[in-house]
């Protein structure tokens, strides 16, 4: 079973600054968490014009809720955690929940 870390980042005060600190300081930060299976990025666009997307959304996997608490405890993880304000000029929203796979038969 994984257990999915979202942490979606608000519009930032200077994109192209976030950017380069999210790609050059920030991610190699994240996955040196122990327990870390998989982060993925994304920028997301919304459907609605009316309800604006976030800027950036990052997924971390961990194998489960037990080894995700593990990671954030460690000196990686804690280090990571305190980078965030750092670059997070427009906020960042986190949550986390057990991934269910639902297979679609066709």
């Amino acid at each position: 079973m994984v257990h999915r870390l979202v942490v979606s980042y608000g519009q930032p005060d200077d994109p192209a600054a976030f950017d380069s600190y999210y790609r050059d300081t920030h991610t190699p930060l994240a996955t040196q968490m122990p327990g870390l299976v998989r982060l993925t990025t994304g920028k997301p666009q919304s459907l609605d014009p009316s309800h604006p997307a976030s800027y950036l959304v990052a997924e971390l996997d961990f194998d489960s809720e037990q080894a995700m608490g593990a990671a954030f405890a460690s000196e990686q993880g804690k280090a990571t955690a305190k980078d965030v304000p750092r670059f997070a000029t427009g906020g960042a929203v986190m949550t986390h929940y057990e991934v269910t796979e639902v297979h679609v038969s066709r």
